[in-house]
């Protein structure tokens, strides 16, 4: 099973590992969600979707289905 973003509990930190470049926004991929960039989730909304995250400095939501598809290789527990 490959970890993602989806999968990161709040206060972890992630390396951005791989993802499908046709399925992610072109948006996300311009403010820094790119392969070798750190990740941390910030904070899950009341009904866990979307997800607030810190990438590289930049802030950014979101949602659970885009999350998923963005794989990860955890730094912090």
């Amino acid at each position: 099973m490959k970890t993602t973003i989806a999968n990161l509990r709040k206060g972890e930190k992630a390396i951005i590992k791989d993802f499908d470049a046709d399925i992610i926004p072109l948006k996300l991929l311009e403010m820094g969600c790119l392969p070798g960039n750190t990740v941390q989730l910030l904070q899950i909304a009341p009904f866990g979707d979307p997800l607030y995250l810190n990438v590289n400095g930049s802030h950014l939501a979101i949602r659970i289905e885009t999350a998923r598809e963005i794989e990860v290789d955890c730094i912090t527990k």
